[in-house]
């Protein structure tokens, strides 16, 4: 694929187009106090993230990205989870630098744009509105969208199709092995970013979760785009 053959952009959101680590922890040690567990660091947490916030609230209670807790207190710790996490979706929550720069340069080339996130989709949208951002994006596609989440290819295809761009012409753009998999297995081209959550240089070691191409910044694809338009695609 050439860089001028990328018709439509997807981004992942948490890692990728915003911070929001310290709101989640917050959510998660504040739902922990509730069952009078200690506070977790934040880099622990850190690794629980990119899985939808379900599975962030076994590992978070478990105190294990391998755990999970029975049902009954799963459901009182979602519950607590999601009750404060709504009312502090961008306390400290911020876009990365760059990024507003490049989701305009995106738009003024009229690339479609869509999130997708396993985060819920109701919790995205509002996040994105907060932030200001979600008036860029056609599409917002959360974990609990469609019947499967990242890493199946399924919130890819949807977009793609509902974006009317074949998957070829589809770059996936995000932080963890979930969105190159995902991205992978739908048949688009997989941006991995280096400033997110996942170290991004580990997943490149292995074939599965290499990206086709690795960006320091976001506005590094429209330089890609403007300067290197009919040249292969190279990691």
């Amino acid at each position: 694929m050439k860089w001028n053959d990328i018709h439509a952009i997807a981004f992942d959101l948490d890692g990728t187009l915003v911070d929001s680590i310290a709101d989640l922890c917050a959510a998660a040690n504040h739902m922990r106090a509730q069952f009078e567990l200690s506070p977790l660091p934040h880099d622990e947490l850190t690794t629980y993230v990119g899985d939808g916030l379900g599975i962030l609230v076994h590992r978070a209670l478990s105190g294990d990205k391998n755990g999970k807790v029975d049902e009954a207190m799963w459901t009182r710790g979602f519950t607590l989870f999601m009750s404060y996490y709504r009312d502090h979706l961008s306390v400290y929550t911020r876009p990365y630098p760059q990024v507003e720069t490049a989701l305009k340069l995106f738009k003024s080339r009229h690339l479609p744009m869509a999130v997708i996130t396993n985060k819920n989709e109701i919790l995205a949208t509002e996040l994105l509105c907060q932030l200001g951002l979600a008036d860029y994006f056609s599409l917002i596609v959360g974990g609990d969208t469609l019947s499967e989440k990242k890493p199946s290819p399924m919130p890819i295809l949807h977009s793609a199709e509902v974006l009317g761009v074949p998957i070829k012409n589809f770059l996936m753009v995000g932080d963890s092995a979930n969105d190159i998999l995902a991205a992978k297995a739908a048949g688009a081209l997989s941006c991995g970013v280096t400033w997110g959550y996942a170290d991004m240089g580990q997943l490149a070691q292995h074939s599965a979760t290499k990206p086709d191409i690795i960006i320091d910044h976001l506005p590094q694809i429209d330089d890609g785009i403007r300067l290197h338009g009919e040249q292969e695609i190279q990691a």
